[in-house]
């Protein structure tokens, strides 16, 4: 499978408004990708992302609010 490089460089990163201020254990998303959403570690903000389709993400976020992942 083929890969593609997404620059990341000039995103905006934002944490969950459910994150705490202290440094924990946080995701943080990146907008205006269309049809993507970037994804990295808030402690390690130079590492890598995942770069993950929105539908998929999506469908991620409600099993998650929902408490539907089913582990």
């Amino acid at each position: 499978m083929a890969s593609k490089t997404l620059d990341l460089s000039a995103a905006y990163w934002r944490k969950s408004s459910h994150s705490n201020g202290d440094g924990g254990e946080c995701l943080e998303v990146a907008d205006d990708f269309p049809g993507l959403v970037p994804v990295r570690d808030s402690k390690v903000s130079e590492g890598p992302a995942l770069v993950i389709p929105a539908a998929v993400w999506s469908r991620f976020v409600t099993a998650v609010k929902t408490d539907s992942l089913g582990i």
